[in-house]
């Protein structure tokens, strides 16, 4: 994903936006912790495409537990299967825009920012250096920071051909975005209050319902 400071706003469409975020980015992030956040604030549930393709997973076999699962050779595996076969990643994906089009969620997806029409949800992308997400990622699964780079690293070029293959989309074009904020030099809490000043002033226009 390219380097990039927090960014504004793209321009919207016209009316109100459905009570509905998308939060894409890349492991080490931070997405999940803020997806739970921001459900938690405005009061919203809380969905993660990355947990339902866990289940699918489930479904023929596999035993997906803990973060650091997808990195790992198992998830590699299931990622391999992902690619030959498109019908795990539809079926999620499918779900996934349905709830957003019921409005009144938080959704924590790689895919969801290009899949829904414009107007519909606030796109945000959570951005990191491929450097900073691997140091944060071997100090939550305890690894030598070269091993989850490496690991990292191979999990983003076979999901990005998975999405290519499927949808024809670049995963690393941000242009889907209404807003993208630079992860490296903020914790949760600063990233959480960027997203809020962002939504908060969307609400006082009545952008945000």
């Amino acid at each position: 994903m390219p380097s990039g400071p927090s960014g504004p706003l793209r321009p919207r469409a016209e009316g109100p936006v459905k009570k509905v975020i998308c939060l894409s980015g890349l492991s080490g992030t931070g997405k999940s912790t803020i997806g739970r956040r921001l459900a938690e604030l405005y009061g919203l549930r809380y969905v993660s495409g990355g947990e339902a393709l866990r289940e699918k997973a489930r479904e023929l076999g596999y035993e997906p537990s803990g973060p650091g699962w997808w990195e790992g050779p198992e998830g590699r595996k299931f990622m391999e299967e992902r690619l030959k076969n498109p019908r795990f990643d539809r079926e999620v994906d499918d779900w996934l825009l349905q709830l957003a089009h019921e409005g009144g969620v938080v959704i924590d997806s790689w895919t969801i920012a290009w899949l829904l029409d414009e107007g519909v949800g606030l796109k945000i992308c959570l951005y990191g250096s491929a450097k900073v997400r691997a140091r944060r990622v071997a100090e939550r699964d305890g690894l030598p920071p070269e091993e989850a780079l490496r690991a990292l690293l191979g999990k983003e070029e076979l999901t990005s051909e998975i999405y290519e293959r499927i949808y024809g989309f670049d995963l690393w074009d941000l242009s889907p975005f209404d807003l993208v904020v630079d992860t490296d030099n903020l914790g949760p809490d600063e990233v959480l209050a960027t997203i809020r000043a962002v939504v908060e002033s969307m609400r006082a226009r009545g952008e945000f319902r």
